[in-house]
């Protein structure tokens, strides 16, 4: 493996002599910063500390976080990977807007230690380009913060977004702004991203591409497997449901644990959302009750206050088939989100107020 530290890597204008000055810059960090900086400043201490593994967090959005283990030569890895494949050469000039504490924002001072990048760290708030008179060659999101930054995107040349869906709005907006921008997939077990799909330009696409060294296969139930040896050393088996285009391309359908079967039918209530997104501007989700006919049968539930009159859905409704269509409709004051953005499906199936 290389160098853990590149000697051309500039943290907040700052530049390092040696690890050693690094580290004593981290540590400072760590005693003096606040809650942002002091998460980077843990995360360079534990990066240069000797070990070979660096612990990460998953972030709770299918089921209770944990504390995961990875090689630290997986992890350089995935990041050159990533500087090769968006050619982000020494000198990069990118911002660091997402949390340290879990394996997105990790990812990113990893890539700028080994790449020899100028990294500027912010806050990980949502709009974190706003006060920002900077311009930037590179920068990752969350969807939630790509959507408060449409209008300050232009500051940045390329933008990669993961940690959840992309609603049709977002993406539609997206297509009328010059940054290049790419959808991600991956998550804590595969060191953040493996796969790629551009949003917007010339190259615009709904399939998810491998990164170099990347293959992909199907279990029996169709689900995603991934075979990257320099990341991982067994196959990393997914609950994603796709459709498998070739070993490095995929459409993502859905997730296996939550799909509804409904009459016979089975239905992927993020490809209901997908449809709906175009149609219902809060936020919501669509998931599933008991029925006696039907088995299951679909429910959708929309995050509103009670002053609010909720509108009729059924012209929102008509780009639906037939057994996607909820039965029933539902509302609750506040959605719970892990500390990422994404939205926790399992803790707010506990309807509130019935509506339809």
């Amino acid at each position: 493996m290389e160098p853990l530290v590149h000697t051309k890597f500039k943290l907040n204008e700052n530049a390092f002599l040696s690890a050693e000055a690094l580290n004593t810059y981290a540590l400072k960090l760590v005693e003096n910063g606040n809650n942002y900086e002091a998460s980077i400043g843990r995360f360079i201490v534990e990066w240069l500390n000797g070990n070979d593994f660096i612990k990460v967090r998953t972030s709770g959005s299918t089921g209770v976080p944990k504390e995961v283990l990875l090689k630290k030569i997986h992890v350089f890895n995935s990041a050159n990977a990533t500087n090769m494949y968006f050619d982000l050469k020494e000198d990069t000039k990118a911002l660091l807007c997402l949390s340290a504490e879990y394996i997105a924002g990790k990812m990113m001072l990893v890539r700028a230690m080994i790449g020899g990048w100028n990294l500027h760290a912010v806050a990980p708030k949502k709009n974190p380009l706003k006060k920002s008179k900077d311009e930037f060659d590179f920068t990752a999101m969350v969807p939630y913060q790509a959507f408060y930054s449409l209008a300050d995107l232009p500051k940045v040349k390329k933008l990669i977004i993961g940690g959840g869906a992309l609603s049709n709005v977002l993406e539609k907006e997206l297509q009328h702004i010059k940054t290049a921008v790419f959808a991600t997939y991956g998550m804590t077990e595969t060191i953040s991203h493996i796969a790629v799909r551009p949003i917007n330009g010339a190259e615009k696409s709904p399939v998810f591409s491998a990164l170099p060294k990347v293959i992909f296969s199907q279990t029996e139930n169709d689900c995603l497997q991934i075979h990257a040896s320099e990341i991982s050393e067994e196959t990393v088996v997914t609950n994603d449901v796709v459709e498998l285009l070739s070993p490095t391309s995929f459409k993502f359908l859905g997730r296996i644990d939550t799909v509804i079967n409904t009459g016979g039918v089975k239905v992927h209530p993020e490809l209901v959302e997908e449809k709906l997104s175009q149609h219902i501007h809060s936020p919501f989700i669509v998931a599933s009750e008991k029925n006696e006919a039907l088995g299951d049968q679909l429910i959708l539930i929309v995050e509103r206050s009670e002053n609010l009159k909720l509108e009729d859905f059924s012209e929102a409704f008509k780009v639906l088939s037939k057994y996607e269509i909820p039965k029933k409709i539902y509302k609750t004051a506040q959605f719970i989100y892990t500390d990422t953005g994404k939205i926790k499906r399992g803790a707010i199936i506990e309807k509130t107020e019935i509506i339809k």
